[in-house]
């Protein structure tokens, strides 16, 4: 009889109720994983784009690639099957928009470093796991904090003071602009003229670390990489 109470204890439906030593592990991945995942998304791609709902994308499509990976791992999945989760979501396309390329950058690092840190066997060792999450948290932060390589943004306008295109009026147009939108302006592009509705398309671009919006202020503009 103890020999049946124990059996039925330790093994439930053919499943193990639980492996000391495996959810142990389970749960110190997992935590590693997430933290990894917490601070690349919040502090680092977060305060750059403001965008709150690609953070609950993130963090949510890390977590269960993390998990999907790390329990089905001994079924023997191949390297195939890793890779082809890049390809899942590297053709996803929202029904109103396309993920800009920033966001799906960001989208595969979150699933590499998922994949990396539930499927990295007994061959990788610890300090390899640390380092290479370390390493692409590190250059992420510090690319981000690059100000040559800051996205220029614009804003297409359709502008009524068609005199003011010519070029020995281009500060004055530029200062009309600014006023206008409230941004400054780096430099313009003067596009269709309509000469007989007096307007022009200009774009006006920008850089919005150099801007003096407040951190609540949710105003987007298109960037030159959504286009």
């Amino acid at each position: 009889m103890n020999t049946i109470l124990l059996s039925i204890t330790n093994e439930l439906f053919n499943i193990d109720i639980v492996i000391i030593k495996d959810f142990a592990e389970l749960v110190m991945r997992f935590l590693f994983n997430f933290g990894i995942t917490l601070f690349i998304v919040r502090y680092i791609y977060y305060p750059k784009t403001r965008r709150r709902n690609y953070l609950f994308t993130f963090l949510l499509i890390g977590t269960i690639v993390f998990l999907m990976c790390f329990l089905l791992e001994s079924v023997k999945l191949q390297l195939g099957f890793a890779l082809g989760l890049f390809a899942v979501f590297g053709i996803i396309r929202y029904r109103t928009t396309t993920i800009p390329i920033k966001e799906m950058t960001y989208l595969f690092i979150v699933i590499g470093l998922s994949v990396v840190n539930a499927l990295a066997n007994k061959k990788v060792s610890y300090v390899e796991l640390v380092f290479t999450n370390l390493a692409v948290l590190s250059i992420t932060w510090y690319i981000e904090r690059l100000k040559s390589l800051e996205n220029e943004s614009y804003a297409v306008v359709l502008y009524e003071k068609i005199e003011l295109i010519h070029t020995d009026r281009k500060r004055e147009l530029i200062e009309d602009l600014e006023s206008r939108l409230g941004v400054s302006i780096s430099r313009i592009e003067i596009g269709v003229v309509d000469f007989q509705k007096d307007i022009v398309k200009i774009r006006a671009y920008f850089l919005k670390s150099e801007q003096s919006w407040g951190e609540n202020d949710d105003i987007e503009f298109k960037t030159l990489l959504d286009e």
